[in-house]
């Protein structure tokens, strides 16, 4: 497999995860700038949201995963420490808008003890980086005595593990949540910040709301599905993957690599995969673990080095002559041209496969699980080449076309083109 190619390379300690009890860390303020500091050595987060393959991360100069809960958290905290990675250890807190009541006293009290409970299990774990408490609580909610709880939290995790700093994910950043958590949730060690087409901007928007503290980007990764261009059928277009690893290096370096004095460092997001409005859009591999663009960029960012073997190049995919941004529409069983113009850096051989699903009914927000479509067979080849042709399907709706070019190396190229078959 690819990945196993930079492991001689990398040489960052481990040392301290190989011990059974728990690592220190810690935040700290000096010479005007916040540094993480782990068994009292300066530790910026190079990070990965998601506990699949752990041994990429590494092997591509990554230190750290991100979890949303501690759900299987038994085993990701030990293939953790086998790789030499730390965790943000995610505590799962209910949200508003998953119908939690924030003034039932009671309720948020035993929210408060199944909570220690997760704490006061894994806390001395070696693996344990910080905790980060609850996700995206300000998204769609009107209650701000989540906060309260919240500081609760921050403060009950500062009473049971004094090794571990705390934080809590915002979904993007804002005046209202920045002041709120000033105010209420002093026991907060660390803003956490979901972030996607905004990543350039977050040092400017730590700043203008006042934050001073440290921070982390807990999620960046592709422009959102909320960000992107819509076509008149309400489909969101989404990016192919060599654009994608553009907008993931060229964010990334006009903000987190410029932030020497807040930021302590990012996870990008997904490192796995997942259905989210498509099979594509989040993951930064593919559903048989093939690796995009994107992920040469993340090697690139954490290790300074390019890969040996480059992941396949996309320039252009047409339908019918038309780029996913054109609104493209098509006739019931009409025969479309596709065109997928894909090179490799390494002049490996491509192989190609399309796949055709229904636009995505299952719609959520704020990452809740969706399933994935049905594939729709017979009406493109299953072995085709860069250039071949679509057969519209003869009922009426919405579509994606998906082609994946492979280079035979673990690499892959993807996008896809939203289309609507128009009845006559």
């Amino acid at each position: 497999m690819k990945f196993t190619l930079l492991l001689p390379l990398l040489t960052f300690a481990s040392v301290t995860l190989a011990q059974n009890g728990p690592v220190k860390v810690e935040v700290k303020q000096a010479n005007g700038r916040y540094e993480l500091l782990r068994a009292g050595k300066p530790y910026f987060i190079n990070g990965a949201g998601g506990g699949q393959f752990p041994e990429r991360v590494k092997a591509y100069g990554g230190n750290s995963i991100r979890t949303w809960s501690t759900d299987n958290a038994d085993k990701v905290l030990a293939e953790a420490q086998k790789n030499g990675l730390t965790v943000m250890v995610g505590l799962d807190v209910a949200r508003e808008r998953h119908g939690f009541d924030y003034n039932n006293a009671e309720a948020v009290a035993q929210q408060l003890q199944k909570v220690k409970a997760e704490v006061l299990k894994y806390k001395d774990n070696p693996a344990v980086l910080f905790w980060g408490i609850g996700n995206e609580l300000n998204l769609e909610y009107t209650n701000p005595k989540v906060w309260d709880a919240v500081q609760q939290i921050a403060q009950m995790i500062h009473e049971v593990d004094p090794n571990h700093p705390t934080s809590t994910v915002l979904a993007g950043l804002n005046q209202k949540e920045a002041d709120y958590i000033k105010a209420k949730c002093p026991a907060v060690d660390i803003l956490s910040i979901n972030t996607y087409a905004g990543l350039a901007e977050i040092p400017q928007q730590v700043r203008k709301t006042g934050w001073t503290g440290p921070y982390v980007v807990a999620e960046w990764g592709p422009t959102g599905h909320w960000e992107s261009p819509v076509t008149p059928w309400k489909a969101s277009v989404e990016e192919t993957s060599s654009q994608k690893a553009a907008v993931y290096q060229s964010r990334y370096e006009a903000s987190v690599a410029k932030d020497k004095t807040q930021c302590l460092g990012t996870y990008v997001f997904l490192w796995g995969q997942k259905q989210e409005r498509t099979p594509t859009w989040y993951g930064i591999f593919t559903e048989d673990g093939k690796e995009s663009e994107v992920v040469d960029v993340m090697q690139y960012l954490w290790s300074g080095k390019w890969p040996q073997n480059r992941a396949p190049h996309l320039a252009a995919f047409t339908l019918n002559g038309k780029k996913s941004t054109d609104n493209v529409y098509v006739q019931p069983g009409q025969s479309v041209p596709v065109v997928a113009t894909v090179s490799d850096p390494d002049k490996d051989p491509l192989t190609y496969r399309y796949e055709l699903l229904p636009e995505s009914t299952d719609l959520k927000s704020g990452g809740d699980r969706e399933s994935r479509p049905t594939a729709i067979p017979g009406l493109v080849p299953a072995e085709g080449k860069g250039k071949t042709t679509l057969k519209a399907p003869t009922k009426e709706g919405a579509y994606r076309l998906f082609v994946y070019a492979y280079d035979g190396k673990d690499n892959v190229a993807t996008a896809n083109i939203p289309f609507y078959v128009k009845g006559k």
